[in-house]
């Protein structure tokens, strides 16, 4: 009986996860696919820094995300455990309907508007690193920052980022590896190495208590090749590789940390794109001047991958949001538009998505938004890239990865499918830090 006691008591302290607080380390892999860590010998994938996750840690088999399934929406869901209607990164690119601000992207930490795991970290009086997180220009709680932005790749890049990392710390790590950081806009695998090396110099000389590092070559590649394609299989393996050397740097400094490894979105091929811009400029709901630029407009999409948002003028306008209403409709008659479903703003607020969008176009799996540059072209056409995201969260196809190892976490328990809104949570209990963002609770070990 006795004996029996004793493995109930270790069984509740298990699935409450670690005793005491710890330090984290939180490592994002772009676009990683659940199905690519679980089932990498059967995909022909040598991973086995990933893969000790698997056996010595705990992983959920598949992460519902947000709306949009896009990177800065989802990461900041994952920094924050806020839907994007709280957080308020409701997409990549700013919402630019005159198409002035050159591709600019949700990049600064001031756009976030709920507390961040940066900032309950600092509050809970850790030390904070942060290695090319999105939306981390600026943010609050960050004691070593090397913020991801970018514009055009010319050399200026690097002045800008010096001047936004946190000072001095930029020539540091480089004269401590023997490197220049790299540039924000490379996505390659190449730039992940390069950050890699840094992450871990910044471990070894600063030793953040809670620390956050992204990876981007992944859906980089896959996106130019389609997930499943043997070059995005040589670039995980790759990503694997770098991840063991931020890992051996976190364990090396600090032994008891934590490490958690998540994905913000899954992947599809792609074959096929619809333009709404051609559309709504079809139907005068976009007028363009003789130089191709909008001169003014009713209603205006906001891509997003395999969804886009449409913002209306006058969203309280109810014969505008039956025009747009109707023509969404039409649209979604024609087969060759690929429109799966068409959410109205209650059904956006279901979901907790953009705010500012009176209706939410999905895409049929195969088929991806059209941009503004693109609309000349036509409704339909061949797509630029492979493969791509965003789609509505209930699309299978768009879940993502989560792992996590460390002391306290049980090793080989599959969580099943979880939501991405518990990640935070979860990471802030085990770092003991005061956390009132999430929607949702902090998953049970």
């Amino acid at each position: 009986m006795l004996h029996r006691i004793v493995l109930a008591i270790a069984l509740v302290f298990a699935m409450a996860g670690p005793a005491t607080a710890a330090p984290v380390l939180l490592v994002s892999i772009d676009g990683l696919r659940p199905g690519d860590v679980l089932e990498a010998e059967k995909r022909g994938l040598n991973i086995p820094n990933l893969r000790r996750f698997v056996v010595e840690g705990s992983y959920a088999t598949g992460v519902r995300g947000v709306l949009p399934t896009v990177t800065y929406p989802s990461h900041t869901t994952l920094i924050t455990g806020a839907s994007p209607a709280r957080h308020g990164i409701v997409g990549n690119t700013s919402f630019d309907p005159l198409q002035i601000n050159q591709s600019g992207w949700f990049w600064y930490a001031s756009d976030i508007k709920v507390p961040t795991l940066w900032q309950a970290a600092k509050g809970a009086g850790l030390r904070v690193g942060n290695v090319h997180w999105p939306v981390s220009v600026g943010a609050g709680g960050i004691d070593w920052n090397l913020p991801q932005i970018w514009r055009t790749g010319h050399a200026d890049d690097a002045k800008l980022l010096t001047a936004l990392a946190t000072p001095g710390l930029i020539p540091q790590l480089e004269a401590l590896t023997g490197q220049s950081y790299p540039l924000g806009i490379n996505e390659e695998i190449d730039g992940d190495e390069g950050r890699a090396r840094f992450a871990a110099a910044m471990l070894r000389s600063h030793k953040p208590q809670f620390m956050t590092v992204y990876f981007a070559a992944l859906d980089h590649q896959q996106h130019q090749d389609g997930p499943g394609a043997a070059s995005a299989h040589a670039v995980l393996e790759r990503i694997d590789t770098a991840l063991g050397v931020v890992l051996a740097a976190a364990r090396e400094v600090q032994p008891d940390t934590v490490i958690a490894v998540a994905s913000d979105h899954g992947f599809l091929p792609v074959t096929h794109e619809t333009n709404l811009f051609r559309a709504f400029v079809d139907a005068d709901l976009i007028k363009l001047g003789p130089d191709g630029k909008v001169l003014s407009w009713e209603a205006m999409p906001w891509p997003t991958g395999g969804s886009v948002a449409v913002v209306l003028a006058r969203p309280d306008d109810p014969v505008l949001k039956a025009l747009v209403a109707g023509k969404l409709a039409a649209l979604q008659c024609d087969p060759a538009a690929g429109i799966a479903d068409i959410a109205d703003a209650r059904e956006i607020a279901a979901m907790g998505g953009n705010p500012q969008a009176s209706f939410f176009v999905d895409f049929k799996p195969g088929t991806s938004a059209g941009t503004f540059a693109s609309q000349a072209q036509g409704l339909t056409g061949v797509p630029k890239s492979k493969g791509t995201h965003g789609w509505f969260p209930s699309v299978p196809e768009m879940r993502a990865t989560f792992l996590i190892m460390g002391p306290g976490i049980p090793a080989g328990k599959s969580l099943g499918e979880i939501d991405q809104r518990a990640i935070a949570p979860t990471l802030a209990r085990i770092m003991g830090a005061k956390f009132t963002s999430a929607e949702v609770p902090a998953l049970k070990f």
